[in-house]
């Protein structure tokens, strides 16, 4: 039998580190051929050159595509989409893929979908119908989510919210969040190996922080960012440990600000472009709590019952567990979140509740148990399905 080819497409660090046991689990199907296009801050030194992770777990990358700009400003961004977006449609043209599957809402997550469309390839998406109020990754998500034939959402909400934008309840399926599935198919160092490794004293407390810019924020990316570190100064025995922006308008200027903060610091700071998948979760689950605005405090950290002190409006709008305490960009406020996530009281109470993204399941399996079902062309006339009430006048 000759197998579907699924093409997955990855730009980042985060998005890779959600896709990977999918990415396993279709390259290891006898009914599926997984291929992989590798584009953006993957193939980027100053952002780690995270494509040498994804070929040291063992995949073979079909296509790159180089887009970003030096310019890291919003008309940067346009300029990397079109890239993107052309880079893409040679790639897609030659791998010829039975299904395109992107995640999230990054611009070269909306590039590849474009292209797809354009060649008649169906398009799978995953991590849609969730709203990001203070980044303008939202619009990209639900342009993507138009774009997509086969819908793989976090929550209930979530599925609902796809739905109302028309899309057929048929093809929409509430999974969980994938990145969850990490916590139990992998196998994380210790804390000792942790700590050792990052060459922090074992018994340390420390946070876990990444801070991205809030590209919807009139501020500019380094007011919250300067809040943060200021607010850090209450808490001299907390070390850090830091994670670097990724590639959005802004995002250079944080990192250069940051390496600055970690050379008066070096004791205290360890910054890193890229923890890696193992090291990164490892991290997360042996924090004291996670600090910053990645989706992964809203979404991950409450499934190890880690607390999350949440700045800004960048993930406003996502479902909240009780573990998130929201603050606002000053160091008043984000100090007194910091000092309300070392509370002993607040952290044992976290332990009975339940996160509205689950806890640690089988997301991906649920995703490949819809695939193996799929005829890939059959997908390609996408109904728009209007809600129950709702007049129709054409």
């Amino acid at each position: 039998m000759e197998r579907s080819r699924i093409c997955i497409a990855t730009g980042t660090r985060a998005d890779y580190g959600l896709l990977y046991w999918l990415m396993r689990d279709l390259r290891d199907h006898p009914r599926f051929k997984l291929q992989i296009i590798a584009s953006a801050m993957h193939l980027a030194p100053q952002f780690g050159e995270t494509i040498r992770f994804i070929r040291d777990d063992g995949f073979e990358i079909d296509a790159t595509v180089p887009c970003l700009d030096e310019d890291d400003s919003d008309a940067g961004m346009g300029r990397a989409y079109v890239r993107a977006t052309d880079g893409f449609l040679a790639a897609l043209e030659r791998l010829k893929p039975d299904l395109l599957l992107v995640l999230g809402d990054r611009f070269e997550a909306l590039a590849a979908a474009t292209a797809a469309t354009f060649l008649h390839i169906p398009v799978a998406h995953a991590h849609g119908g969730e709203v990001t109020l203070g980044a303008v990754d939202e619009v990209f998500r639900h342009a993507i989510t138009k774009m997509a034939h086969l819908h793989f959402t976090a929550a209930e909400d979530y599925r609902q919210r796809v739905i109302q934008m028309g899309e057929a309840p048929e093809r929409t399926f509430n999974v969980g969040a994938i990145g969850l599935d990490n916590f139990l198919r992998l196998e994380l160092p210790p804390r000792r190996e942790l700590m050792r490794d990052l060459g922090l004293p074992e018994d340390a407390d420390y946070a876990l922080v990444t801070y991205h810019p809030a590209t919807m924020e009139k501020g500019g990316p380094l007011a919250g960012l300067e809040a943060l570190l200021q607010a850090f100064e209450a808490f001299p025995d907390l070390k850090l440990v830091i994670t670097k922006a990724n590639a959005d308008p802004g995002g250079r200027r944080i990192n250069e600000r940051l390496e600055g903060y970690q050379a008066e610091r070096p004791e205290r700071v360890r910054l890193v472009s890229s923890l890696g998948q193992l090291r990164y979760l490892a991290a997360m689950k042996h924090a004291a709590m996670v600090i910053g605005n990645s989706s992964s405090g809203i979404i991950e950290a409450p499934a190890v019952d880690v607390p999350t002190v949440n700045i800004g409006s960048r993930q406003e709008g996502r479902l909240r567990a009780r573990s998130i305490i929201d603050v606002p960009e000053t160091a008043d406020a984000i100090g007194a979140g910091i000092a309300r996530a070392l509370d002993p009281a607040f952290r044992k109470d976290l332990k009975d509740a339940e996160p509205p993204y689950g806890r640690p399941g089988n997301a991906t399996g649920r995703i490949v148990s819809v695939l193996e079902t799929g005829q890939f062309g059959s997908l390609g006339r996408k109904p728009f399905c209007d809600l129950p009430g709702v007049p129709r006048k054409g």
